[in-house]
């Protein structure tokens, strides 16, 4: 296994993160943890039912290969005393949303130095729990940084803290989180990024398929469940107009503080 240098922020973090999910006794479960490259950069593009994915794939990544993630955050979190602190030890990316330029330069320049770079190309929580329609940038950064992009898709995760449905203390315990490592997507300079945005998206959905197929827990009637699949979560048209509703309250918030 590839030594690399000492990042004492981070392996706090990773030994923390490690430690609550063995205090909560998830059942972590790994498919296609080959696909998962051993050096060199590469785009991990993963899906986005909850608030805790970013940890839990670093945390199935650290126990495969001892490899980091770095993350694209928003500045708002740079911004913050304590939390920009350790985003900075951890080499994350800031994201100014009214300047994206600069993060995306720095997202390619991480992964041309071999870096693993953590992104949500749904941009936002899909509280449908089914992969929505992806922005483009997951295929651009690949394709400039000439990279691969490995889909990667977390079944589970959502039960344990995720948008519009409060989690109670002890239904966190003994959670099963399935992992799905898909193959590598290579993309060409010259590749249309619409065209690998939809294979992309169209990969994530089989995987999360695959996964809630083999979930080893029953979700009928569960709110963390598909309404497709019996569950009770909302459809993705429900999903899609209260996100709207939300982001129309936000934008109306945001005009009268002007």
């Amino acid at each position: 296994m590839t030594r690399r240098p000492s990042e004492p922020i981070y392996s706090t973090a990773i030994a923390a993160g490690r430690a609550l999910f063995g205090f909560w006794g998830l059942k972590r479960r790994v498919s296609g943890a080959e696909h998962i490259p051993a050096t060199g950069g590469a785009v991990l593009a993963m899906t986005h039912f909850g608030y805790f994915e970013f940890a839990l794939v670093e945390w199935a990544v650290w126990l495969e290969n001892r490899r980091r993630i770095r993350f694209m955050a928003k500045k708002g979190a740079f911004d913050k005393p304590v939390v920009g602190h350790l985003l900075r030890g951890m080499k994350h990316i800031s994201v100014d949303m009214k300047a994206g330029a600069a993060a995306y330069a720095k997202a390619v320049e991480a992964l041309r130095d071999g870096e693993l770079l953590g992104v949500f190309p749904e941009a936002g929580v899909s509280a449908s729990y089914t992969v929505r329609e992806l922005k483009t940038g997951a295929a651009r950064l690949a394709a400039e940084a000439r990279v691969p992009i490995i889909p990667v898709a977390v079944w589970g995760g959502h039960r344990l803290l995720t948008k519009g449905h409060r989690v109670r203390f002890f239904e966190r315990f003994g959670v099963p989180v399935s992992f799905a490592f898909g193959a590598p997507i290579s993309v060409a300079a010259d590749d249309d990024p619409h065209a690998v945005t939809e294979r992309l998206r169209t990969t994530l959905q089989g995987l999360v398929d695959r996964l809630q197929a083999e979930y080893p827990v029953d979700g009928t009637g569960k709110w963390w469940q598909p309404r497709a699949l019996g569950g009770t979560a909302p459809t993705p048209e429900e999903a899609a107009a209260a996100d709207a509703a939300r982001d129309a309250a936000r934008a109306a918030r945001a005009e009268s503080d002007h």
